[in-house]
């Protein structure tokens, strides 16, 4: 059966949390079509994994026998990471915007998985991977809008995921998600529910959708 990588990265648990909630209705159906599947799951808020060390760093442009101590433990911790990548036949990411991009939870995460020679390069590890990223925020960066110049999350993930892993890309973006509770957004409060209902119904119809594919 079919093995799902799912990452989260939101500070706010999944009451409060727009895209904990949609990945959560994203696990549920591709559990729903793979009972007897595994899932694989980080929480990079709750259990952060290390940020970038000039240890790790270096160690993964040496030989192995030739690693310090210092340089075999940080490459251990890089390669389990990037292991899980490579198991997985699906993966799915919460990555909700924080001041214009993603958490540094989430940097780390990629930080760590981007090993050139083997997940990115000529021939990446993961390559062809199906990734789902729930890319939700608090306003609309949508083209045509006021602040689509400050939509780093859709662009950097497309150049991370897609470009350098090769993987299968695929966004679902709650939007306007504080108009609820600010004054200010109240008039875009219909707009925030049909934004979230879809998103709600992509995640669902993406997870089915997948599933199948997969077990074809």
């Amino acid at each position: 059966m079919a093995t799902l990588l799912h990452i989260d990265s939101s500070v706010f648990p999944a009451s409060a949390s727009a895209s904990r909630a949609v990945t959560e209705t994203f696990r549920t159906t591709w559990q729903e079509q793979h009972p007897e599947g595994t899932v694989i799951y980080r929480d990079l808020s709750a259990h952060p994994v290390p940020h970038i060390t000039a240890h790790a760093h270096t160690a993964g442009f040496a030989d192995p026998d030739a690693h310090t101590p210092e340089q075999a433990a940080a490459f251990a911790e890089r390669l389990k990471l990037i292991e899980e990548l490579e198991r997985a036949d699906a993966v799915l990411i919460g990555a909700p915007m924080y001041n214009y991009t993603i958490p540094s939870t989430l940097k780390a995460w990629l930080d760590n998985v981007i090993l050139f020679g083997r997940t990115s390069g000529e021939n990446p590890s993961a390559k062809g991977t199906p990734v789902t990223v729930v890319a939700s925020r608090g306003g609309s960066y949508a083209p045509g809008t006021p602040k689509e110049p400050y939509e780093y999350v859709q662009n950097y993930l497309t150049a991370t995921l897609a470009d350098m892993l090769a993987l299968d890309l695929d966004f679902i973006v709650p939007e306007l998600t504080m108009a609820p509770h600010v004054p200010a957004m109240a008039e875009l409060v219909p707009l925030f529910e049909t934004s979230r209902d879809r998103a709600f119904q992509d995640a669902a119809t993406k997870a089915k959708t997948l599933a199948e594919r997969l077990a074809a």
